[in-house]
């Protein structure tokens, strides 16, 4: 089915991977990959600074990205930048605050010359899909799954600040990645939809970190065997590969898209440059891919469907065992277990992965007109875009839905982070949306609520429905059969604001009660003394962790309300902890010597800065949120300590927010890193300065001190200087270039 290669590798457009000895002529900068990177670049050939054709944010992300950029100097949007509302969708947490971030949203867009979507209108990927993406060009967007490769487009989904540079005309800088090669071959089985594929391959490549901040490039025969939609159902999801960017080889159907959509003038040929060479590859049969289940609590945790069944008593056992490890409650998962097989209590088709076209209309086929009857399963969709919503209604899939007893929903990403369809309490929820991470359903263990997600594709989820709620793979369904789609662009015309190029300074923002400036911030000092406010021991920590999504999301335009949250799902004494620590530093800038503290370590409390830590095997997983390090940092956080990240823009996140991305040279010392212990790093201002990147730093546990190395890792000289300045908003206030 799948097959790893390390490089170097050599494919070429017509002819297959080639065997070294054909391959003379081969070089890195005939990939897709490079070509567009260069085409984008303002530096030089291996140190990135990239500038985007178009910026895209949420109704979670944009309040904070236009706040940060006004106080920076912004005047108008270099670019098209889309303002979508499709998170915060619901208005129905927070009274007026979800409403007063549209109203915003709508002004800055009309200020400064942006497109505003109002809400239920599309998700934001969709309507990137549908409007912005082209080829050879590049997006950035404050979401992980800024994915469009599919149609010949590299996105790259990143935390805020990163918006903002490039709303400030500055670049994205980054070394150039690797580039690995995914060279499909083969025809999927009726059956087998994206999802599927995108779940074998995370199966394959998170947990080993095969992809992990490089580009993945999809070639060969078995890509012109899939439809646009299958194409970019599996890219959207490659985020949750850890990988950076991906793009894929365009071709008549692609072309085809873009004529359907109103711009042919945006489809252009993106492929390998003769013989191209890689730094690995991924060898993918189409044919051999099987109906998948990604059980809780990742993407990658990945069984074929009938391998689940057979094996659920163990597997379910297993996801017992992790809640009760993780959260200290008993959930009896392997209730689901019946004489019928394992059931399902609720299902979900949605948003940017699951409610495309060719989704809906599949599964409509699959679940046939009537054939769910009454019972406590549900089954809900919602479709990625309104002109998709207007396609399945001219052509009678809408009314084959909703007559078999599924309820069509409005777009919005709720499903996919907690804010809509939340499970009954033990409830078992399969979906074909991005992320089944913790709680990102809605539950809340803390309070006793503890409910899980399983990943499948909409086809498989079609035919579970068919039986009542039994998780069936989907290749045992009938036929499918091929849908014309028809775009209607009046649907946008008349309901989106696109000011782009038309930016009105003298009009006004618009704020509600909710939107506050973020706190301001002081420069590194010189030595920094930390005390480890949370000690997270899992494998891998997501940002759903560090600051959870669903009802969270309405104070997102609100950082020190916000901040209440941070780890409250992972560490509920976080908060407190960290306030005590930060009252510590008040105390210690109004002239307190704080003697306890110091004193262990002969530090002087003038030149010594008090916070608090992070310390986490692997931060970072999942979400671009940059809530996830701005709310560490607003409540007195000056670093994390970890032995690795998951994500780089997890770890830009940090530097963009002043704080420390050290990493343990010895993993060995992450236990004595524990909750209450403190560590002091002498000269770490003197040291950022002059470019060095491991510090000696003294670590005590309550009863021992123990010498142990830090890194920084590779930075640019404008991180070292945004983290000299406290943040990247007192670099720009500083007036850096």
């Amino acid at each position: 089915m799948m097959k790893l290669l390390s490089g170097p590798v050599y494919y070429a457009k017509g002819r297959g991977i080639l065997p070294a000895h054909e391959a003379s002529s081969a070089s890195a900068q005939n990939t897709m990959a490079y070509q567009i990177l260069s085409a984008h670049n303002k530096g030089n050939d291996q140190e990135l600074k990239l500038r985007f054709d178009a910026l895209a944010s949420h109704d979670i992300t944009y309040v904070g990205i236009i706040q940060t950029a006004r106080a920076s100097g912004l005047e108008k949007f270099p670019m098209p930048y889309a303002l979508t509302n499709c998170h915060n969708s619901l208005c129905a947490v927070g009274g007026t605050i979800n409403e007063d971030d549209h109203v915003f949203g709508y002004s800055a867009a009309v200020k400064y010359g942006g497109i505003f979507v109002p809400a239920h209108r599309a998700v934001i990927h969709s309507y990137v899909r549908e409007t912005l993406a082209a080829c050879g060009k590049m997006v950035l967007g404050s979401d992980s799954h800024t994915r469009y490769g599919a149609l010949g487009c590299m996105g790259v989904g990143e935390g805020g600040p990163e918006l903002v540079k490039q709303l400030l005309c500055r670049t994205y800088d980054i070394a150039r990645p690797e580039v690995v090669l995914v060279y499909m071959t083969g025809e999927v089985r009726p059956g087998v939809g994206p999802h599927d594929v995108a779940l074998a391959i995370c199966g394959a490549v998170f947990k080993n970190g095969f992809v992990k901040n490089k580009v993945m490039e999809f070639c060969g025969p078995g890509v012109a065997n899939l439809s646009v939609d299958f194409r970019c159902g599996i890219d959207v999801m490659t985020t949750e590969t850890a990988c950076l960017s991906s793009i894929w080889e365009t071709d008549d159907k692609v072309e085809a898209y873009y004529q359907n959509h109103g711009r042919p003038e945006d489809y252009k040929e993106v492929a390998p440059i003769g013989v191209a060479q890689y730094d690995s590859a991924i060898l993918l049969d189409l044919s051999a891919i099987e109906p998948m289940i990604a059980l809780p609590f990742h993407p990658s945790n990945v069984y074929t469907i009938r391998e689940f069944t057979r094996n659920a008593n163990d597997l379910l056992g297993g996801i017992e065992a992790e809640i009760e490890a993780s959260f200290g409650l008993k959930v009896p998962m392997r209730d689901k277990i019946t004489s019928r097989g394992v059931l399902a209590d609720q299902a979900v088709i949605a948003g940017c992965a699951g409610g495309t076209f060719d989704n809906l209309t599949a599964a409509a086929d699959i679940l046939g007109e009537g054939s769910m009857t009454p019972s406590p399963f549900n089954l809900s969709i919602y479709c990625g875009s309104q002109p998709i919503f207007s396609a399945i209604l001219d052509n009678g899939v809408a009314r084959r839905l909703t007559t078999a007893g599924a309820v069509i929903k409005t777009s919005f990403c709720g499903p996919c982070f907690g804010a809509g369809d939340v499970p009954q309490n033990f409830g078992l929820s399969i979906r074909h949306s991005t992320r089944n991470f913790p709680n990102r359903d809605g539950s809340k263990p803390k309070e006793g609520q503890m409910s899980t997600v399983a990943l499948m594709d909409a086809r498989s989820i079609a035919m579970t429905a068919r039986t009542g709620g039994v998780i069936t793979p989907a290749d045992e369904s009938r036929e499918v059969k091929s849908y014309a789609y028809h775009y209607d662009p009046a649907i946008y015309k008349n309901a989106v604001y696109n000011g782009v190029g038309r930016a009105k300074p003298e009009e006004k923002l618009v704020f509600g009660p909710n939107i506050t400036d973020w706190p301001s911030q002081i420069a590194l000092a010189d030595n920094l003394l930390m005390e480890v406010a949370s000690h997270i021991d899992d494998a891998v920590t997501t940002t759903d962790e560090l600051i959870p999504s669903g009802e969270t999301s309405s104070y997102r335009s609100n950082p020190l309300r916000l901040a209440e949250f941070a780890l409250s799902r992972k560490d509920p004494d976080y908060v407190p902890r960290m306030k005590a620590i930060f009252a510590k530093e008040q105390a210690r800038r109004e002239g307190d010597s704080l003697s306890d503290l110091m004193g262990i370590f002969g530090a002087d409390p003038k030149t010594t800065a008090f916070g608090g830590a992070v310390a986490a095997k692997k931060p970072g997983d999942g979400s671009a949120r940059e809530q996830a390090a701005s709310c560490q940092r607003v409540l007195g956080g000056n670093a994390n300590l970890a032995i690795e990240y998951a994500t780089k823009r997890y770890r830009s996140n940090l530097i963009n927010w002043g704080m420390m991305p050290f990493t343990l040279v010895n993993p060995d010392d992450f236990d004595f890193l524990s909750t209450g212990a403190l560590v002091y790093v002498p000269g770490v201002r003197e040291g950022i300065a002059a470019g060095k990147s491991e510090f000696e730093a003294v670590a005590w546990n309550g009863e021992t001190k123990r010498t142990i190395a830090l890194s920084v890792g590779r930075l640019t000289d404008d991180e070292r200087q945004i983290l000299l300045d406290g943040c990247l908003i007192n670099y720009y206030a500083a007036g850096r270039n």
